[in-house]
């Protein structure tokens, strides 16, 4: 049996072997890398060790590859990436890497003063093609770093309420660019809310629909048992057989 060569040899040989890897890009891997991103994702969801050891495998081939990509045009290398990662922590570690009288205090607040003075803004970095949750999420941490929150989690919630009242009365105008301007204000203070209890947003909002999923789905096997299409069924029996559904998870 052949000895497996390591990830970086078998990425190199696909490019070199494999007329379909040899035909990606940058832009067809697009895709894959984001498929693999959810991935991880739900197997995080799952808590299954060896779902989640498939996964991060399946996204740090992506990550070889696309460097493997630049590596074949001369740009850098998997260890270039390497090397720059561990430098960039280092630098941003001081309280762990540093000497006794080179050490700074550790925490965001103190990553963030870093990057500060390096002239960049403290919200740079959050790429805008993130999911919005996730980018509300980020750039609301990026900001509180420097102060910029509510003093008690009670300030979030009175935001909200502040918010669910500007969008009701923007419904009333009928005027949709206002109704969507004041729903996206409630949306992002109640990512903020997540902030303060420590609860992402998007993966509240994921669970969310995959309740909501197995739930409907609930429904429509009790509309078949009962021989009725949900279309049909109205909205009393639809809700009925949505509590059973619900009830059976608890």
């Amino acid at each position: 049996m052949p000895v497996s060569p390591d990830l970086r040899a078998l990425v190199a040989r696909l490019r070199r072997d494999c007329p379909w890897d040899r035909a990606q890009d940058e832009s067809s891997m697009r895709p894959y890398l984001l498929e693999e991103c959810h991935e991880v994702l739900g197997a995080l969801d799952e808590g299954e060790p060896a779902a989640l050891k498939e996964e991060l495998g399946d996204l740090l081939f992506q990550v070889y590859f696309l460097a493997q990509l630049a590596e074949e045009r001369g740009e850098f290398s998997i260890a270039d990436v390497e090397r720059g990662i561990v430098d960039k922590m280092v630098e941003r570690h001081p309280h762990v890497f540093a000497t006794e009288d080179e050490a700074e205090p550790g925490g965001i607040s103190a990553w963030e003063r870093r990057k500060a003075r390096a002239g960049r803004s403290r919200i740079d970095g959050v790429p805008a093609s993130l999911p919005a949750l996730v980018r509300a999420h980020r750039v609301a941490e990026k900001a509180a770093a420097v102060g910029f929150d509510w003093p008690d989690m009670q300030g979030v919630v009175d935001k909200i309420d502040e918010e669910r009242a500007e969008l009701r009365e923007a419904l009333t105008t009928g005027n949709k660019d206002r109704v969507a301007h004041e729903y996206g204000d409630l949306l992002l203070a109640a990512s903020n809310l997540g902030r303060w209890v420590g609860v992402s947003g998007e993966d509240a909002l994921r669970m969310a629909n995959t309740r909501f999923e197995r739930r409907f789905r609930g429904v429509e096997s009790r509309a078949a048992a009962a021989g009725i299409d949900p279309s049909e069924a109205g909205m009393a029996a639809l809700e009925a057989w949505w509590q059973e559904a619900k009830r059976e998870e608890s």
